[in-house]
């Protein structure tokens, strides 16, 4: 039965449900259950630099709802905006008890993402959003299958078309056609790549098996590689208040089910041409509550903490949950 299980759960990660598309914004109510151990059975909130704060596991009855790819906060722990990759915004708000954790998601909307030519489709080549980014009122995301790096103005309830496609330096024949832009971040412009769009693909290989990356303007342009070890794909990355990239990867076994992993990168070794590697800071398996995990942000709370929040895109199956994790990062 477990074989089974594993079986029908990867046919639900490589083949999503469509669902038919609405050209306007919709309101949809969500049920929240929270989850306040991550460690299934174990109470100890401390993983090595990451302390848990509490999550949840997020239900609605409406047919959109789900296969969250991406997300950013718009305001520090509130507030967020994130894409899918069937082709849809959404918005909402996360709620908090008196102690900050989590509770709740609340105001939550979707509305259509349109395609590179302006319309609204149902064609999953043109609109399979991986990935998302935000600055200066300017969203960023990435797209696979048709591969591209568009920009949107951040209007929630009126996305319009994409203002723009940037070049993503990468040649397309590298790209492969489900494992493209995984990761967009927009580097802080204080920092050593002065606000440039920076990109990872999820498993688009080199010849010696590591992972295709751009810095896509200012004086680190140029491509660059991440190494891939024990069959880890990059899913999502944003930048840590030093200034390194903190990467989430995702591992699926017909055997053993869905892995997730944080690393670390550092900042000053991505340099045109260079392979980087770093530091695994948690790594955790179907004994811990985690599902197919494929989007992050990083931000500062009121009390001066970093916070790394996580959010799973359930594929629209029945065989996987939509839940939302946040930790503590402290730095050794």
């Amino acid at each position: 039965m477990r074989r089974i299980l594993s079986g029908l759960l990867g046919l639900a990660l490589f083949l999503p449900f469509l669902v038919s598309a609405s050209a306007q914004s919709e309101d949809m109510a969500v049920r929240s259950r929270p989850i306040t151990e991550f460690r299934i059975g174990r109470g100890e909130p401390s993983f090595g630099t990451l302390t848990f704060v509490g999550g949840l596991e997020l239900v609605s009855r409406h047919p959109l709802f789900g296969s969250f790819s991406a997300f950013r906060f718009t305001e520090p722990g509130t507030r967020f905006a994130g894409v899918t990759d069937n082709g849809y915004w959404y918005f909402g708000r996360i709620e908090r008890d008196a102690q900050k954790r989590p509770t709740g998601m609340t105001d939550f909307t979707m509305e259509p993402m349109t395609g590179p030519d302006g319309e609204i489709t149902q064609d999953k080549r043109l609109v399979d959003a991986e990935s998302l980014a935000i600055a200066d009122g300017i969203a960023t995301v990435g797209f696979e299958r048709q591969h591209r790096i568009s920009q949107y103005r951040l209007e929630t309830g009126t996305m319009g078309k994409q203002i723009r496609n940037l070049d993503f330096l990468i040649p397309k024949t590298e790209l492969r056609i489900n494992r493209g832009f995984e990761t967009v971040m927009a580097a802080p412009q204080s920092g050593p790549f002065a606000g440039a769009i920076i990109a990872l693909s999820e498993m688009s290989l080199n010849k010696r098996g590591d992972i295709f990356a751009s810095v896509l303007s200012g004086p680190r342009k140029g491509i660059f590689f991440v190494h891939r070890s024990n069959n880890f794909d990059i899913t999502d990355g944003a930048f840590l208040p030093d200034g390194d990239i903190l990467i989430l990867e995702r591992r699926f076994a017909y055997t053993s089910g869905i892995a997730m992993r944080l690393r670390r990168l550092s900042a000053a070794s991505i340099k045109p041409g260079a392979t980087v590697d770093g530091e695994v800071l948690l790594e955790a398996d179907m004994g811990y509550q985690i599902d197919n995990m494929e989007g992050m942000d990083i931000w500062q709370a009121a009390d001066g903490t970093t916070r790394v929040s996580l959010i799973s895109d359930d594929n629209q199956s029945i065989l996987q949950r939509n839940i939302y994790l946040e930790f503590i990062y402290k730095a050794e």
